[in-house]
């Protein structure tokens, strides 16, 4: 029995390639639709695609339609962009009420009007969950370093910022440093919010002798979990060890991590550690 094709709607970052060959090895054929401006050119290198706006979505579905894909997966980072010189095809004017409609209302809201509009059209939509099984984060640590008490309470703290912020629909991500909290992700992302934690002062974080704090990530609870489930890639552990954090805690089954066994040795070298939690485990940690 053949596989179903994959299309991908491709964003910026390293998801969308590790999605494409890992579909290829299990023997199903792929398709990227690459966004402008946000695309890999690395990824285009390798796969067939055609690379097209953000508000062309006419031209997206026709692409898709094209080369009979049956389902489609959104995976990378698509920045909001300036609607009032958003560059629009006939089927982007006509959703365009929705998605401002929406736009207002968070990105949550917003990328769940993309969705519906891709079901409408006969795609099924997928996770990158449901097409790399591998890729999703387990409970527990990983690699040879562990959260000291210290850790788990500031894990505990960041972990309940890291879910108001996502009730609100406003980020993924939180750092706490003994009970402090030094940074909430908003529309920058978690790269340049731990940027922006690196440049604080040494009494207020960790140092390159003694690290302290710790990054959480973990789904916003209103979201559509097909789409932007929290990813941790290589770039976060560096930016991670830049900031001086002791580790990164994400909540079980609920991210992605790219490359284990690359992560898992870059914390091992570097001191880090990476812990998968249950809001239930975190109760009786100590």
């Amino acid at each position: 029995m053949s596989k179903s094709k994959l299309g991908i709607i491709a964003g910026s970052g390293d998801l969308p390639e590790t999605l494409a060959k890992h579909a290829q090895k299990e023997g199903r054929s792929v398709f990227i639709v690459g966004i402008a401006g946000f695309v890999e050119p690395e990824l285009l290198e390798q796969f067939a695609h055609k690379v097209i706006s953000v508000g062309e979505v006419g031209k997206q579905l026709s692409a898709l339609k094209s080369e009979n894909v049956n389902e489609v997966c959104f995976a990378g980072i698509v920045k909001r962009p300036n609607f009032k010189n958003l560059k629009l095809d006939a089927k982007g004017m006509m959703i365009l009420p929705k998605v401002l409609k929406a736009a207002s209302q968070g990105d949550d809201a917003l990328l769940r009007v993309l969705v519906k509009t891709i079901e409408r059209e006969g795609f099924k939509v997928v996770g990158a969950d449901d097409v790399l099984t591998s890729l999703v984060a387990p409970i527990g640590s990983l690699g040879k370093h562990s959260p000291s008490s210290a850790d788990f309470a500031d894990i505990k703290k960041a972990a309940q910022i890291a879910a108001e912020i996502g009730r609100l629909d406003i980020g993924q991500g939180a750092i706490v440093c003994d009970g402090l909290v030094l940074a909430v992700e908003a529309q920058e992302g978690t790269d340049l919010m731990l940027q922006r934690c690196a440049a604080l002062p040494d009494n207020l974080r960790g140092s390159t002798k003694v690290p302290r704090g710790v990054l959480v990530k973990r789904p916003k609870p209103v979201q559509e979990r097909r789409v932007d489930l929290p990813t941790i890639g290589i770039r976060t552990l560096e930016g991670a060890k830049r900031a001086c954090l002791s580790g990164i805690a994400y909540e079980a089954n609920s991210a992605l991590l790219l490359n284990m066994d690359e992560l898992i040795a870059y914390a091992d070298n570097n001191g880090l550690w990476i812990y998968g939690f249950e809001d239930t485990n975190l109760e009786t940690e100590r």
